[in-house]
């Protein structure tokens, strides 16, 4: 949705690229080989941690 601003549209980066996509979030996901689920999961307790 943009993931970033919680838009509800998932692919649309509003013409900006640093905003997160769903896109974003499974080619983050296949890089690591772990579910875009997991990665979302992993993104969050990172920023909880920091």
């Amino acid at each position: 949705m943009c993931l970033s601003c919680g838009c509800g549209e998932p692919e649309n980066d509003h013409g900006n690229p640093a905003n997160i996509t769903a896109q974003d979030l499974r080619s983050a996901a296949q890089a690591a080989e772990i579910s875009p689920q997991e990665a979302a999961e992993n993104i969050q307790a990172g920023i909880g941690a920091g």
